[in-house]
């Protein structure tokens, strides 16, 4: 099945009722179609009156496979325990520490769910419409720093951004590629010169396997 922002907001309210006590706010709602995140839930840090606030709180959820019902359940109360505890402002000692196991233990031991801290996408089929059969223009960037940047880049822009990677400050090396890999399902197409920055083991496997090109 795929999920909507209404299903979203309809188990959202349901589930902040029966296991928050009605205290989270409704969040904004997103949904993608991310290759490596089911779910995420994300904030913004803004400094205000001489304090930092956690504002514009989102969730967003991935129709990018085909789950049911009670999986996309159980990604969002995954998402929802971040939110919980970003929202009270308690302290965690690591993205999924104590606190985070905590409650969803709490949740998984009481109340029945099957919420994990890591998914095994590769087992996972795709959602009807989802094709990884595309090819991406690649611009791989290496520094004389030692730092590695991958860069999906709009095909339309890439002749001027050619021009422009010899400008780039401290660079050592770089290359146009064509791959297929989805890997680079989600990365945006660039029209300037940014990218992901990756180690240099990702960024010398990601290179081997694709074929590089002269524009």
């Amino acid at each position: 099945m795929q999920v909507s922002i209404d299903w979203i907001k309809n188990w959202f309210l349901r589930f902040n009722a029966d296991y928050f006590g009605g205290q989270l706010p409704l969040p904004r709602l997103r949904l993608s179609q991310s290759r490596t995140r089911m779910g995420s839930m994300s904030c913004k840090r803004k400094y205000h009156l001489g304090k930092y606030h956690l504002t514009d709180f989102t969730i967003h959820m991935s129709n990018y496979y085909d789950l049911t019902e009670r999986q996309f359940q159980n990604v969002l109360l995954h998402e929802m325990i971040h939110y919980a505890i970003a929202y009270s402002g308690m302290k965690d000692t690591s993205a999924h520490g104590i606190v985070f196991r905590r409650m969803m233990d709490h949740l998984n031991r009481d109340h029945g769910w099957e919420i994990t801290i890591m998914s095994h996408r590769k087992d996972l089929p795709l959602a009807h419409g989802i094709s990884t059969d595309r090819t991406y223009l690649v611009l791989a960037l290496s520094l004389i720093s030692g730092e590695r940047m991958l860069s999906v880049v709009n095909p339309a822009y890439a002749r001027r951004l050619n021009r422009l990677v010899p400008t780039v400050r401290g660079l050592r090396d770089y290359g146009w590629y064509l791959s297929k890999d989805p890997y680079f399902f989600e990365f945006p197409k660039v029209r300037s010169l940014r990218g992901r920055k990756v180690d240099d083991r990702e960024y010398q496997e990601r290179l081997s396997q694709m074929e590089r090109i002269n524009l």
